[in-house]
């Protein structure tokens, strides 16, 4: 793609690859992709839109008509800012299973490798280093404890005034585990030539040492 330099951050829900990824692109000076926002973007439009979730042709048309936009630090959904939309418990029960149809997903892969050519880019997802950027100068798989992702994932959906609970956030993380992992298109699961990093007990600080460490630096990076 043009000689442009290409960092692959995959994992599982609350694995804190969006966190570490966005910060890495930002020291990189770099084109940050939250691939998940995007999926969970469209799976918002689809649920606004009241069809049922298992009308996969419909669903691909809303998909295709989507304008999905990162801007501004926020994510924009035909002109509308969503960020906060997204990260809904109704979102978070629903977007494996519309991310899993592989109309979608070939879809979305063909958006986030557009944005990948003429940039150089950080990008995190489910399926970044395995499917959408193979050829990725590096690969990184960040992976955490079950009950420390379910943690996390809690202390963002309190910042959003939602009345779930921890036992219902973990396991909600365990059914998206199970789903994504076993989905036919596309699976989550660790690209062979990927590092992987356990992010259990550690801050955004000492995992993006670990990356700068196995890249070289900022100066063998681009």
């Amino acid at each position: 793609m043009n000689n442009k330099t290409h960092i692959a951050i995959d994992g599982p829900a609350g694995s804190g690859k969006s966190t570490v990824a966005k910060q890495l692109a930002k020291r990189l000076d770099m084109l940050y992709v939250d691939t998940g926002a995007m999926y969970r973007a469209i799976t918002y439009k689809v649920i606004n839109s009241g069809i049922s979730v298992k009308d996969e042709k419909i669903i691909l048309e809303i998909a295709r008509a989507a304008d999905v936009v990162f801007k501004d630090t926020g994510i924009y959904l035909d002109g509308k800012d969503v960020t906060k939309e997204i990260r809904s418990p109704l979102v978070d029960q629903w977007v494996s299973q519309i991310s899993k149809i592989p109309g979608v997903r070939k879809l979305m892969a063909g958006v986030q490798r557009k944005m990948a050519e003429n940039h150089n880019v950080v990008m995190d997802g489910r399926d970044i280093g395995t499917v959408v950027l193979p050829d990725a100068k590096f690969k990184f798989y960040l992976t955490a404890s079950i009950d420390e992702r379910a943690k996390r994932r809690y202390k963002d959906l309190k910042q959003n005034n939602s009345r779930t609970n921890l036992e219902q956030v973990k396991t909600e993380i365990e059914r998206r585990d199970l789903l994504d992992s076993e989905r036919e298109h596309a699976p989550l699961k660790t690209a062979d030539d990927a590092v992987v990093i356990d992010t259990t007990g550690k801050g955004v600080e000492a995992v993006l040492k670990e990356i700068m460490d196995v890249m070289g630096g900022k100066g063998d990076v681009l």
